[in-house]
């Protein structure tokens, strides 16, 4: 087998693990389409709005968990080639985004990605962690820590490894990462978007942006 067919082989197996969607899923059992619901993003902080944390932290596990398993899969067929993991990775993260059975509307990455640095290596991820609690905190919105990330994480991963190519590859979701969080940002402007004290205050912020009746 040729390098070709092995990152095509990770790239599919990524993309396919990562639009498996738990949000969309959980939705159809309630009777309801994530993507027409609530903020209409497939992911776990639309499921928070929609079901409760309960449900939300459930799909931002499963969420994480198959970004995690296409890294680790990857690695494991292809352990000669450096790449391997990071393919993998990415594509799930493409994948949640862009899921070709959901007409190619999906989540906007922030689990997956976190799923990707915790395949990578736990420590890194705790440092992560902090560093996104930190930004969101500050700016009051998870949307401003989601495209912050996509960047510092791969700068980051370059800067301790060395290896650049592998920091590209895992920058190539940022640019869609951030294309999908400009209607956030428009809703920021608007005063529309749900700051970070939705997570303890969610009755207070869902009538603070008058989406209070949009509860399921």
């Amino acid at each position: 087998m040729n390098s070709f067919e092995k990152i095509l082989i990770c790239l599919l197996l990524g993309y396919g693990l990562g639009s498996i969607s738990p949000s969309f899923l959980i939705g159809k059992l309630r009777g309801y389409d994530v993507r027409k619901s609530g903020s209409g993003n497939a992911g776990a902080s639309n499921t928070v709005i929609l079901v409760g944390k309960a449900a939300g932290f459930l799909v931002a596990l499963l969420d994480v968990l198959k970004a995690s398993c296409a890294w680790w899969i990857s690695a494991a067929l292809f352990p000669e080639l450096r790449l391997a993991g990071i393919l993998g990775g990415i594509a799930a993260i493409l994948g949640h985004m862009f899921p070709i059975w959901l007409h190619f509307k999906g989540g906007k990455g922030l689990a997956c990605m976190g799923g990707v640095i915790i395949a990578y290596d736990w420590k890194a991820t705790l440092l992560m962690l902090a560093i996104a609690l930190a930004i969101a905190l500050i700016s009051r919105y998870v949307a401003v820590a989601t495209v912050s990330m996509s960047v510092i994480w791969p700068v980051y991963y370059g800067l301790r490894t060395a290896f650049w190519l592998g920091a590209g590859v895992l920058l190539v979701p940022a640019l869609p990462i951030f294309l999908r969080h400009l209607i956030n940002f428009k809703r920021i402007r608007n005063g529309e978007e749900l700051r970070m004290s939705f997570l303890w205050n969610k009755d207070g912020e869902l009538a603070r942006i008058g989406r209070l009746d949009e509860e399921i």
